[in-house]
Parts: structure tokens; sequence; C-alpha cells
């Protein structure tokens, strides 16, 4: 699977929580981080989206938005950001769409089972519409948003 960076990032059109269409023409002319993630308040997904909402005053200040998509419905969205308050929108794109054109669906090793499904990745999109970090395989869902954040400071 090849990196993204330094690529045009794929335009996209889905549902956003906050009841909107959302597209990457949206947010030209700003830095924009994209994160997959597989599942809405599974342990994992829960402490990557709890630590990017903690890290958020700080990502505003930066002037950069965060945008979560995960193949769940905008229910299951609407729950997730009640429960947990998350300050940001989550797009959902259930016909993974969306997740496939960013390299964030495919095969996957689970308990030593193979299987389909989302891929957890970050991106982060210039101004431009230019990919300018892709971590195509995030490791460690509860300390990634820092190490964007980190990037996003050095960038």
């Amino acid at each position: 699977m090849a990196a993204l960076e330094g690529q045009k990032a794929p335009d996209f059109s889905l549902e956003g929580s906050d009841g909107k269409t959302h597209s990457l023409a949206d947010y030209a002319g700003k830095r924009v981080v994209i994160y997959f993630y597989p599942k809405d308040s599974t342990p994992g997904c829960t402490k990557e989206a709890c630590t990017f909402r903690d890290l958020h005053g700080q990502l505003q200040d930066l002037e950069v938005m965060v945008l979560g998509v995960s193949k769940d419905s905008l229910a299951s969205h609407d729950k997730f950001i009640a429960k947990f308050g998350l300050p940001f929108v989550l797009l959902s794109d259930p016909d993974t769409t969306m997740l496939q054109a960013y390299h964030a669906f495919g095969e996957k090793v689970m308990y030593g089972k193979k299987s389909l499904g989302t891929i957890r990745s970050t991106v982060v999109i210039g101004p431009d519409g230019t990919v300018l970090k892709h971590w195509a395989k995030v490791k460690k869902a509860e300390t990634h948003p820092s190490e964007v954040l980190e990037f996003l400071k050095a960038y």
C-alpha cells in the first residue's frame, strides 16, 4: 500500500454528524486532519477520539480542522459524540468509498485472523489539498493524536 504523501488528496462527499454534506473543497485553504477508525464506542476508537478531543484547543490554535471517519451510521456517531463530548465532526462512510480512496479499508489481521475492515490511519491535508502526512497504520490509538499534533507544530 503506497503512502499518499505528496499526492492530491482524494475528493469525498459524505454526510457529517453536523447534518451537512462535507467534501474536500469545503476545506480549501485550511489544514485538515482526517482520522479513520473502525467503530464508535470501542475501546481503541474511544481512546483515540477522546485524545483528539483533549487536544482540540491546541489544534484550533494551529487553525487545524479535525474530521473522524468510520462506517458507522450518523445515529451511532451522534451517540458517540454525546457520550464523550467530541467537539469535531464525524463523517459516515457506510459504503467505504472514502475509506478505500484513502487506503483505510482492506485486509487486516486481528488475533491471527484475517478479515476485511477499516484500517486505523490518519492523513494531514495541506491548504492546497495535498497530503502532507499519511500514517497508513496507526499502532497506538491513545498516543497517536499527540503525534499528529507534534507533526503539525513542526510543519
